[in-house]
């Protein structure tokens, strides 16, 4: 899988982007999902921006049967069992698509990358290995897979990267004690996690979608 299979819905608010955020949605969802991102977050003091909403592929997902639907990844009902050939194999799709960003004249410290619930995960995994310095990362209900493999694999470029991570309360998809032990594990090697959560369910609320702004508002402030 490349970025030539991917379909990418793209919006660009104004002339020459100075900045691109990809944002990966979640299991059975697609691009369009974020979208509303784009009139809903103000980041006019950043310059013009490129959002970017990659759909997934189409696979079949053991958790719901086999049934084929939009993932990034396949998911057991033991969630101990991480479908690694699968992650890697979007971590190397998405990892392509930051490198055609940078391709496109957008230096890496001015990418962001993030997603929710699955998108979340694969935005851990692959901007924590990625090989440049990235403006941040998004975890929106989500956790941090291939954990264990983590210490030995990731970038020393990401080494200090920013993280925002936010989870709901009531999470009942991706329980509140599976995000809080990623936190953990991140803090423990020394990333610098922002940490949200909310009165809420496996969603997005209005407030996190406000302290989100801050966040990028933050990480991409033009000096």
């Amino acid at each position: 899988m490349n970025t030539a299979a991917l379909q990418v819905l793209e919006a660009e608010t104004g002339a020459q982007p100075r900045a691109s955020i990809i944002i990966l949605h979640g299991l059975g969802a697609d691009g369009r999902d974020f979208a509303p991102f784009i009139d809903e977050i103000d980041l006019r003091a950043a310059g013009p921006v490129r959002w970017l909403f990659p759909n997934a592929p189409q696979i079949p997902v053991t958790l719901n049967g086999g049934y084929v639907m939009p993932a990034w990844f396949d998911i057991h009902p033991d969630r101990s069992h991480e479908d690694e050939a699968g992650l890697r194999r979007s971590l190397a799709s998405i990892g392509a698509l930051i490198d055609r960003e940078r391709e496109r004249g957008i230096p890496a410290d001015r990418i962001v990358l993030g997603g929710f619930s699955q998108g979340c995960a694969l935005s851990l995994l692959t901007g924590l290995r990625y090989g440049h310095r990235l403006a941040g990362i998004v975890g929106m209900s989500g956790y941090l897979p291939l954990a264990g493999t983590l210490a030995a694999e990731r970038s020393a470029a990401n080494r200090d990267v920013p993280i925002f991570l936010a989870h709901g309360l009531q999470d009942e998809m991706i329980v509140l004690p599976r995000a809080e032990a990623s936190r953990d594990a991140l803090q423990a090697l020394g990333y610098p996690v922002e940490w949200h959560t909310y009165p809420m369910g496996h969603s997005v609320c209005p407030q996190e979608v406000r302290d989100l702004e801050h966040w990028l508002q933050r990480v991409l402030a033009v000096d």
